[in-house]
């Protein structure tokens, strides 16, 4: 029996390290089991990064659906809720990218508040394949243009 695998994330400009998450996440659910991938709400990353993403919710929702290891993706609540999410999802695995550790706290203390079993596991990051940060990529692009006087 499988079980039920959540991601959360922004996903704004898809790369290797987001593939590599995915794939490992999909591989913790088994054979019957899904994978659910959490895509913040552009508000949210604003708020929480000081600036939106490059490509709106909609779109990143869109993407990521489409991609070969994710069964489901949906789009966070407004106002944010990690109980609504795990409420919700009902998850056996939550599973955190390398970068999220302020979020396990947060997740603890919600699975404790609503009294539920969750394994929460910690990915590392992908190293294979570079460039594997949005970040990473974007200041690439804009080196890119500058060089080039664009």
């Amino acid at each position: 029996m499988g079980r039920t695998v959540l991601v959360g994330g922004v996903f704004d400009v898809i790369h290797p390290g987001h593939i590599e998450l995915l794939k490992r996440a999909k591989s913790l659910a088994g054979e019957e089991g899904k994978l659910v991938v959490l895509i913040a709400r552009d508000e949210t990353v604003e708020k929480t990064r000081g600036k939106p993403p490059i490509i709106p919710e909609d779109a990143r929702k869109f993407i990521v659906e489409n991609l070969k290891p994710v069964d489901e993706a949906i789009l966070g609540f407004k106002p944010p809720s990690i109980e609504k999410v795990l409420a919700t999802v009902k998850p056996d695995v939550v599973v955190l990218g390398y970068d999220q550790e302020y979020l396990k706290k947060m997740l603890e203390e919600a699975v404790r508040r609503l009294g539920i079993k969750v394994e929460i596991v910690k990915m590392d990051k992908f190293k294979d394949y570079t460039p594997n940060s949005s970040s990473i990529i974007k200041q690439r692009i804009v080196e890119y243009f500058m060089e080039r006087g664009i």
